[in-house]
């Protein structure tokens, strides 16, 4: 059993325990503080006289130093070579010539070999520039000293042979095979004998253009099958260079030929290039330049074909010469011996000259979508003799578009047949139905058809969309209805031009949109529209029975009342927001017609005040009161200052009874609430206008009645213990009577001498300060009531 000590002993143990933990707990905080001391005195900063200095951190590196040097030292030694050559060659015979340079280029090539050797291979590379450059020194001095009979041209390009080989062999050698320079300077020298002897030759630009791409394929062999970097870097440098000049001259000669053989001799240049292109991706086809080269390649290959095409072809043929050899690359695409990257560029090659044959055939749906809008300034000015006619009311005809439909049905082809991958087959489908529907939309105005016979084209297709719409596809549903929009707005903007097709049209419209609407999934969308041309159809039929804009305002409202009617059948329904704002927008369509007549447009609001009442008896639309009140206020004011009443309490009398009842309604529902709340705004309403027309009114009439309902409202609020009314009232009942006994202050001031006034106030002001304590008590004493006042 464990042994218990008695209590007095368990005791003094704790009692001695406690005593041991004390002592060894102030050791610890003594020696806690003696660290903490020490630590602040070692990171307190030094003086500057003895804080150490670091050594100073080379800002270049020696191996950077070293190269500077070294190409300065190249560059200068290549200029004073190019000086003595220049300048100083005249003085010194043939012997002496050949001798001190020839002297020179050996020594600079020969360097290299002994700098190699002691592993200095910086200055072996520098000097080995120099001795390059030495040569092309050495070539300029032949021809200046031996061969000045020459031509300039056909000399530099056998030189620049003779260099390149030079330049090759040497840097092959084994005893200079490490060296970097030689062979890259080589090959960049070899861009230029070919391009120099066509020069030479006065050859045409065929044969230039063709040595420029001869020379690019060749880099493109050497990229391919040289393994050094360097060589590499510059072969892709060269075949990208000299081949984007050669294909811009190609595709020049191409644009600019007048004849089939022109074109040919032009296609044939651009098949080159396509050819070395896919050459250097059969080669090369996992490089990453592959997918670039190989749709480059098919997009050379088909402005070869399409030029040669073009060039039998009339010219609104030209485009689609061009898609249809973009689509004869998908022929390629399906051969499954090519590889991946050529496969996989010709792909995108072709969907490229697609892209731009539809951007071909944008402005011609430009103008048959927007062009009817030119008949919003020329409403009913005439049926015009064809649906061209009709699309190009303010813009022209784009020229050598006869052919724009059979581009969009070809593409809409390829869409629908060659697309065949499941994750894109349901996207193409609807792009190759976007596509059908441009063709349809297009062709009325590319035909020439009659003006009748294109609306009604316009209006199967606004049909049909609404049709396709019932489509379980949410992308296709989407689609259709944009289509039908669009395909409804153009309608109604090309039946501007008549009369009779404006309302035909109109209530056509209506009539689809309004039966399209039973179907809740496009009631959002399709509702909303039916509201608009409704809108549409009313004011036409206003102006077509030569009605005034402000007796057709009454006409539009019925499409508000039939929106209010819909949106409370629709309850929360997602098309009952679109139902409302497109109400709200036609409201305010109609009182903007009448405007013009003040006791119609009175009406007008009032009837809106009457639909927006209606509305807010809807529990989810109570806010929609404040609005109806607000349009009942001024269509009472519109018909005030229509009879040219004057009196500004016949304007804020019924602001202020509403306000009131309202108020007096809040208070009943919440006794809490405050009276500056409920009864402020109606009290201020009428109370403040009256007491600035009493101010500058002359006669007593106003100014008693405005007292007495000051009055009236001072004693309710003290009766009800309401702070708002007793403090309006009681203000406005103290600025009246000091208005009306103005005069008479005004008259006794006058009679009394000048010293009287200022000596009442210093009485006034000692008789307040010989009671000031019992008026601050006063005053706290009427704080507190007024706050306790609600």
């Amino acid at each position: 059993m464990t042994h218990l000590p008695p209590p007095a002993e368990e005791l003094r143990l704790l009692d001695a325990e406690l005593r041991q933990l004390d002592a060894r707990r102030a050791q610890l905080l003594a020696r806690r503080a003696w660290l903490v001391s020490t630590l602040q005195r070692i990171q307190q900063p030094l003086p500057v006289a003895w804080s150490p200095t670091a050594p100073p951190r080379p800002e270049t590196a020696a191996p950077s130093v070293q190269n500077v040097l070294l190409v300065l030292g190249g560059v200068l030694l290549t200029l004073a070579a190019a000086v003595f050559t220049l300048v100083s060659w005249g003085h010194m015979g043939i012997t002496g010539r050949a001798l001190v340079l020839g002297a020179v280029t050996l020594a600079a090539l020969a360097g290299p070999v002994l700098l190699l050797k002691r592993g200095l291979r910086s200055t072996a590379e520098s000097v080995a520039g120099l001795g390059l450059a030495l040569t092309v020194l050495d070539a300029y001095a032949l021809h200046e000293a031996a061969l000045t009979g020459t031509d300039g041209t056909g000399y530099a390009a056998a030189a620049s042979a003779v260099l390149a080989v030079i330049w090759s062999a040497y840097g092959l050698l084994p005893a200079t095979a490490a060296l970097r320079l030689p062979l890259p300077s080589a090959l960049a020298v070899a861009q230029f004998p070919l391009l120099l002897s066509a020069l030479a030759a006065d050859a045409g630009p065929y044969v230039i253009t063709a040595a420029l791409l001869v020379t690019a394929g060749l880099d493109t062999v050497v990229a391919l099958r040289v393994t050094a970097v360097s060589v590499r870097i510059a072969a892709v440098v060269g075949a990208y260079g000299m081949g984007g000049w050669g294909v811009l001259a190609a595709g020049w000669l191409s644009l600019a030929a007048d004849d089939p053989g022109a074109a040919a001799r032009a296609g044939g240049l651009l098949l080159l290039a396509a050819a070395i292109a896919l050459g250097a991706v059969w080669r090369g086809p996992g490089t990453r330049h592959a997918l670039g080269l190989a749709i480059t390649s098919g997009l050379l290959t088909v402005g070869a074909l399409g030029g040669v095409a073009r060039s039998g072809l009339p010219s609104e043929w030209a485009v689609p010469a061009h898609l249809v050899c973009g689509i004869a690359l998908l022929a390629a695409v399906r051969a499954g011996r090519l590889p991946d990257a050529i496969r996989q560029g010709f792909a995108w090659a072709s969907g490229v000259v697609q892209a731009l044959a539809l951007l071909w055939t944008l402005p011609v749906l430009t103008v048959v979508l927007l062009g009817p809008a030119g008949w919003v300034g020329r409403v009913w000015s005439g049926a015009p003799s064809d649906a061209r006619t009709a699309a190009t009311v303010e813009a022209p005809w784009p020229p050598d578009s006869a052919a724009a439909p059979v581009v969009l049905v070809a593409v809409a082809a390829v869409l629908a047949l060659a697309i065949r991958a499941e994750q894109w087959r349901a996207r193409a489908r609807l792009g190759a139905l976007g596509l059908l529907w441009a063709t349809a939309l297009m062709l009325p105005a590319a035909v020439g058809i009659p003006y009748v016979a294109g609306m009604s084209v316009l209006g199967v297709m606004t049909a049909a969309a609404l049709y396709v719409r019932r489509a379980t596809a949410p992308a296709a549903r989407l689609t259709a209805l944009v289509l039908a929009l669009v395909t409804s707005v153009s309608l109604a903007l090309t039946a501007l031009a008549s009369q009779t097709a404006t309302l035909v049209v109109l209530s056509a419209l209506v009539a689809l949109f309004a039966a399209a609407s039973w179907q809740a999934s496009v009631a959002p969308v399709t509702a909303p529209a039916a509201l608009v041309y409704a809108a549409a159809l009313a004011s036409a039929t206003g102006a077509a029975a030569d009605w005034a804009p402000a007796r057709t305002a009454l006409l539009v409202l019925a499409v508000p009342v039939a929106a209010a009617l819909l949106a409370a059948r629709l309850g929360e329904h997602r098309a009952t927001m679109p139902v409302e704002i497109v109400g709200a927008a036609t409201g305010l369509l109609a009182v903007g017609l009448a405007v013009t007549a003040p006791p119609l447009l009175a009406l007008v609001l009032a009837l809106c005040g009457v639909i927006a009442a209606g509305t807010a008896l809807r529990p989810d639309r109570r806010p929609v009161g404040y609005a109806a009140t607000a349009l009942f206020v001024l269509a009472a004011w519109v018909r005030l200052a229509a009879w040219d009443v004057g009196t500004p309490e016949a304007y804020t009398l019924p602001v202020t009874v509403p306000a009131l009842l309202v108020g007096a309604l809040r208070r009943r529902r919440d006794p809490r609430a405050s009276s500056w709340t409920a009864y402020g705004p109606g009290l201020a309403a009428t109370l403040l206008p009256s007491l600035v027309a009493a101010w500058a009114d002359p006669h007593w009439t106003r100014p008693l009645l405005l007292g007495t309902a000051a009055l009236l409202v001072t004693l309710l609020g003290a009766r009800q213990h309401l702070q708002a009314p007793l403090v309006l009232g009681g203000s406005v009942l103290a600025l009246v009577t000091l208005h009306e006994l103005a005069p008479y202050v005004v008259q006794v001031t006058g009679a009394l001498p000048r010293w009287a006034p200022p000596a009442l106030a210093g009485l006034l002001l000692l008789a307040l300060g010989a009671t000031y304590e019992q008026r601050i008590r006063d005053v706290r004493r009427v704080r507190e009531v007024l706050g306790r006042m609600n």
